[in-house]
């Protein structure tokens, strides 16, 4: 198999504007990313996806290739599918049958997690392959309703609070995307899998979906500060040799 790996990255966003460009163990947050794209061995090109001129210069000093992104593409509203087949095109057709995407503000990563999705995709034959973490203490069990003017607390769903479980060991696993890497056969990625409602969002997963689980934590998507100073503070211990 000839995989694509193709990092998605915007100049900023509602969230943390820049967070790509962010500054994270010393080095630009993208670069992190890049470096876990490098190191695999099941991607046979590399390239980058962004409006940002600075992301593409770091692209391409890295020795990816450089994909400049419309601002239609890269607005708030855009999709993720969207950019990738915007990349996917203009990069021309390369033999490639599979797209690794991987986010540029995600810099931490546990080694050969991108091996690790495109070996489950390869031996199981699925359209698409996607990272996820447990949801731990965020159970969907443990939702709720509460009514913002009286305070009025409801089950998220059903009629019993908590699903009726009291103890986190009780509940069943349940799990949440976490980020990591997710691979797309090009023909789910172009919405030509028959079967599919192509208007629905996730249409690029196609019908046959696979997961690879992380530990919880394992990987760190910067939406807020928050999140950048847990990404730094990880990164700065796992380079040092502690983690």
């Amino acid at each position: 198999m000839r995989a694509l790996g193709l990092i998605l990255g915007r100049a900023g966003s509602k969230g943390l504007p820049g967070k790509n460009l962010a500054m994270i163990a010393g080095r630009e947050c993208v670069r992190w990313t890049i470096d876990d794209a490098v190191q695999a061995k099941s991607l046979a090109r590399l390239a980058l996806s962004s409006d940002s001129v600075e992301l593409q210069r770091i692209a391409l000093e890295s020795g990816l290739d450089a994909v400049a992104r419309p601002d239609e593409l890269a607005s708030d509203k855009a999709t993720v599918d969207a950019a990738a087949r915007h990349a996917v095109e203009s990069l021309g057709d390369d033999g490639l049958d599979s797209v690794v995407i991987l986010y540029a503000n995600a810099p931490v990563r546990p080694p050969g997690l991108i091996d690790r999705a495109v070996r489950i995709f390869e031996e199981t034959g699925a359209d698409s392959v996607q990272s996820y973490a447990p949801v731990g203490k965020h159970h969907p069990w443990w939702m709720a309703r509460v009514d913002p003017s009286s305070g009025r607390v409801d089950p998220w769903e059903g009629d019993v609070l908590n699903k009726g479980v009291y103890r986190r060991q009780e509940l069943p696993p349940a799990f949440v995307p976490d980020g990591g890497v997710l691979v797309v056969r090009r023909r789910a990625l172009f919405l030509e899998v028959d079967g599919v409602d192509r208007s629905s969002p996730h249409a690029f997963f196609g019908r046959e979906m696979r997961g690879v689980i992380n530990e919880a934590g394992a990987v760190v998507d910067i939406d807020d500060r928050i999140d950048l100073l847990v990404a730094d503070a990880i990164l700065r211990e796992r380079t040092s040799g502690v983690l």
